[in-house]
């Protein structure tokens, strides 16, 4: 004689006095969604900024909680949001580009000599300017993809032959001149619409196309794909060289365009434009990294760490602080970025092995539904 299985629905408690139990509606996974993207986990850099926001109000109350200083954090840190959207795409793939700050300084310097030296037009010295950055990104990529140069010295490297460069034309003056503050190049940057200059529109563009390649595209996956196990990647019939060779080229060429708008809103050449942006660039890539798409490299989530960093140093500034704060203030966050976001990828990892297996669960699973360990 066999015996039928008992339901779960048979052993559930029934009565008058038994609360009826809602089955999982849309609007329930709706607000589990809406909890798990407000958490701070997912967006915990967003309450840090507002929590560095409420800090320098009540220490600069007249000057910072006021328009002019939202104005002020947005224009002031759109170049910094372009050289550190530049930096975004070669991390997803694993490989570092150390000379965007040089390419920014290079694109500067040499689209101020053009209009100043020689006579071009501003459409003739910009894409002559763009042409020396994408040649800058051709020689990374056969450096560090055709020669099999590690990426962080290779583009080290090109970055300091490229300084030398700038130095021997320019002796480490900047080049200034009537032609750069002359329109139509003046108004690259300068153009303003009420109170927000045309940067600010630059960094939101560049970013959208960012996100969108990244996370609505096929060669987004790739990408993300690459940087977490290239091996695998390649042997998925991913091109990881190709990848990573494109990556080079358009960091070059978003950090030369962050040159040509340093050069548009300064009205000058700097030979040394691009040398404070490279530390903000790779915390804020870094702080992004774990905000939104906590693990990988993401263009909502530089930007969010951009305006943070931004406005905790302008705050300095506005408090009246030491010159030495900003710096202190960008390299503490960096740090503290490196360690939530490698906190954030080890943890899980560290959980899955000491936790105990549950009743009725095979011991050598992490639980009933989950692959054994040695898998992972």
């Amino acid at each position: 004689m066999t015996s039928s299985p008992i339901r779960a629905a048979e052993l559930r408690p029934s009565g008058p006095d038994v609360p009826a139990v809602p089955p999982a509606g849309p609007l329930g996974a709706l607000g589990r969604r809406a909890v798990t993207a407000l958490s701070f986990r997912n967006i915990g850099a967003v309450y840090v900024w507002l929590l560095i926001v409420v800090l320098f109000s009540v220490w600069a109350p007249d000057t910072f909680p006021t328009s002019a200083t939202v104005k002020q954090v947005l224009n002031g840190n759109a170049v910094a949001g372009l050289v550190a959207l530049s930096v975004v795409l070669p991390l997803a793939a694993r490989v570092f580009d150390l000379s965007v700050a040089y390419t920014m300084s290079l694109t500067s310097v040499l689209t101020a000599h053009l209009l100043v030296s020689t006579g071009l037009g501003p459409g003739a010295a910009i894409t002559l300017s763009m042409t020396a950055a994408l040649l800058v990104g051709v020689v990374n990529a056969i450096v560090v993809v055709v020669l099999r140069v590690d990426s962080f010295i290779a583009t080290l490297a090109t970055g300091a032959l490229i300084q030398s460069l700038i130095t021997m034309v320019t002796n480490d003056s900047s080049i200034t001149g009537l032609q750069l503050l002359a329109t139509p190049f003046s108004s690259i940057a300068q153009l303003d619409v009420g109170g927000i200059t045309l940067p600010v529109l630059y960094l939101l563009v560049a970013a959208t196309a960012i996100w969108f390649l990244l996370e609505h595209t096929a060669t987004g996956r790739r990408l993300y794909a690459t940087g977490f196990n290239s091996d695998a990647a390649r042997l998925q019939g991913v091109r990881t060289d190709r990848l990573r060779f494109l990556t080079l080229v358009a960091s070059a060429l978003l950090s030369g365009v962050a040159g040509i708008v340093f050069a548009s809103s300064v009205g000058s050449g700097s030979p040394t434009a691009g040398t404070p942006y490279l530390l903000s660039a790779y915390a804020a890539a870094f702080v992004g990294a774990t905000q939104l798409r906590a693990g990988r490299f993401n263009a909502w989530g530089t930007v969010i760490a951009v305006l943070l960093l931004g406005t905790g140093i302008t705050g300095l500034g506005l408090a009246t602080s030491a010159q030495w704060a900003a710096s202190l203030f960008t390299g503490s966050v960096l740090i503290v970025a490196l360690v939530l976001t490698g906190g954030r990828i080890a943890l899980p990892t560290v959980l899955r092995r000491r936790k105990p297996p549950q009743h009725g669960a095979d011991p050598t699973t992490d639980g009933p539904l989950s692959v054994p360990s040695k898998e992972l």
